[in-house]
């Protein structure tokens, strides 16, 4: 068996310096790693969560890493304790929603926002769901 100690996504994508600022700004992400012309690592200092992040067109990557991260498809979900108030503040930024707030009968409420890459967040609170 492999030990695993900690698990992350590395998502290929440009401007690494918006993203950089982007996470730390809106989610207290820390960069534990930042070189703009290659790799960005964040490390959420609370959670221990991490996100990673590869520019395009990396010499020092094989080939299949060359192309960037298509966003559909995919989605970064973050948990958090109220979405309603989450929702506010990403209100308030002004940041790119790609779905408005909203409760589901699976007992979730959330909502998904772009970040600067066109990745797409989704902002979670876990509900109790309803008996059926």
């Amino acid at each position: 068996m492999i030990d695993i100690q900690a698990m992350f996504p590395v998502m290929v994508a440009e401007n690494l310096t918006t993203l950089k600022s982007f996470y730390t700004t809106v989610f207290g992400f820390n960069a534990v790693f930042f070189q703009p012309d290659f790799y960005l690592h964040l490390v959420h200092p609370s959670t221990g969560i991490q996100l990673g992040f590869l520019m395009p067109e990396h010499q020092s990557q094989p080939q299949f890493l060359h192309a960037l991260m298509q966003s559909d498809g995919y989605v970064i979900s973050l948990e958090v304790a109220d979405a309603q108030k989450a929702y506010k503040a990403a209100l308030e930024l002004k940041l790119d929603m790609a779905m408005e707030l909203k409760d589901e009968t699976w007992g979730q409420r959330h909502f998904i926002l772009n970040d600067p890459a066109g990745l797409k967040i989704d902002v979670v609170q876990h509900m109790e769901a309803p008996a059926h």
